[in-house]
């Protein structure tokens, strides 16, 4: 091959893989990074099971330590509040990215090999949370440095290559989460697992940052939370953010239902690893869907249709729970897959607005730093979920062979789903509304948020 078909190559991979972003090995290690976020997800099956039949753990008991597992992605503005102001031998991001990696092995390994109690698997669990959210939170504030740095024509373009890379990762797990789970115990997929984490600890080396000479810069900390005091005080930006946490911390009936359809219906794991990939395929079309016909559309209408449409949706379950697809001809298993699959594009569809509501409301100066601030809202609704969802499940007498009132469950859950509407009115009504005060700061070295929700 001539250097020319070469240099011809690498153009067209620079345009059509990396979105014109120069293929730099900064780069890859950074798309590496998210790659692996999205290929954990290939022990996401094996601890569903390895919590329900080898710990014995009810549905209510894995809700709320679902619930708990999330506490790293509520305080993840601390990370990159600690990366920033206290450098680990002179260096704020290699170092950390290193730990995420090692802690993320160590926590699957563990899980693997000593993990026998609900309360070690809870430990275990939270440290493999806090790996991923340390990575994301570094990785996020490379790539936040280096979009300010973006053309006019090419912007937006580091961010979309990333979320890509994240996607691809999850993609390529979501069918294999399931397939591994009838070939081989759950605790050989989670050392399985335990590999992954390592790479991000590998490619830290790759990372181009310059040697800082001052041991902690805690004044760089006390000025962010200055910044961020100042701009969450705004009603701008709260009452916006308070809806979305009221809307996000509905009761979820996920737990229950994954025990309904293992433990009643007989779904086995490479079944369920289908329906992952379907609702992961799913969700990227929701995404196009919402970028094709929705991205204009006012906050308020498409928060107020997608709820409905969302909750009449979701009532389809009871056609499950009850049997009823059965008397209509439908097999467990085509119904469930074309449940998820609308779901889960309703369910993207609806999640958009979020996150780009989050990024209209952040003011110059806090840009990044707050919008992880309000990720972390949005993951503190998502932990009360679950907390609530373990509360209904336990109020119903739902367990692991009881599924009599799990019809209820389904009713109770969507119908909370309504509870936001009347607050709609918190929301702004077009994008010119979003557009809150300016904060005078100095600039910062910000952790943005992906977007992911645990």
């Amino acid at each position: 091959m001539t250097s020319t078909s070469i240099d011809k190559l690498k153009q067209f991979f620079k345009k059509t893989i990396f979105f014109g972003n120069d293929p730099t090995p900064e780069l890859i290690a950074i798309l590496l990074v998210y790659v692996v976020q999205g290929i954990l997800g290939l022990a996401r099956l094996g601890v569903s099971f390895f919590l329900k039949d080898e710990l014995g753990m009810s549905p209510a008991e894995v809700s709320v330590l679902l619930g708990i597992v999330a506490i790293p992605w509520v305080v993840k503005p601390l990370f990159g509040f600690i990366s920033d102001g206290l450098p680990i031998f002179g260096y704020r991001r290699r170092p950390y990215l290193i730990l995420s990696g090692l802690l993320g092995a160590l926590s699957w390994v563990a899980m693997a090999t000593i993990v026998h109690t609900p309360w070690a698997a809870t430990g275990a669990m939270v440290l493999s949370s806090l790996s991923i959210a340390m990575s994301d939170v570094i990785v996020d504030s490379l790539v936040v440095e280096r979009a300010r740095h973006e053309s006019i024509s090419n912007v937006g373009s580091l961010q979309s290559v990333c979320w890509g890379a994240s996607a691809v990762g999850g993609l390529i797990t979501a069918y294999l989460s399931g397939f591994l789970l009838e070939k081989f115990p759950p605790q050989t997929v989670f050392l399985m697992t335990a590999i992954f984490p390592l790479i991000v600890s590998l490619v830290a080396g790759l990372i181009t940052e310059e040697f800082q000479s001052q041991p902690s810069n805690w004044e760089l900390v006390k000025q962010q939370i200055k910044n961020l005091r100042q701009a969450i005080t705004q009603k701008s930006i709260w009452l916006p953010t308070a809806f979305v946490f009221v809307w996000q911390a509905t009761p979820t009936a996920d737990a229950a239902f994954f025990f309904f359809t293992t433990n009643e219906l007989g779904f086995q794991p490479e079944f369920l690893g289908r329906v992952r990939l379907v609702t992961s395929i799913a969700s990227l079309i929701g995404v196009w869907l919402f970028q094709r016909f929705f991205k204009s559309v006012s906050f308020r209408t498409i928060f107020f249709w997608s709820t409905i449409i969302s909750t009449l949706l979701g009532m389809t379950m009871l056609l499950l729970v009850t049997h009823t697809n059965r008397t209509l001809g439908i097999d467990d298993h085509w119904f469930s897959l074309g449940d998820s699959l609308i779901l889960a594009v309703m369910g993207q569809i609806a999640y958009m607005p979020v996150l780009v509501l989050a990024v209209r409301l952040c003011p110059p100066g806090v840009e990044a730093t707050l919008f992880a601030l309000l990720m972390s809202v949005s993951n503190l609704a998502g932990l009360i979920s679950y907390e609530l969802g373990a509360l209904l499940t336990y109020w119903f007498g739902i367990t692991e062979t009881n599924f009599n009132q799990l019809w209820l469950l389904v009713i109770v859950t969507n119908l909370s789903t309504l509870l936001p509407l009347p607050f709609i009115h918190w929301l702004p009504n077009s994008s010119s509304e979003t557009e809150p005060l300016t904060v005078t700061s100095q600039p910062l070295i910000p952790a943005i948020e992906s977007g992911e929700v645990y």
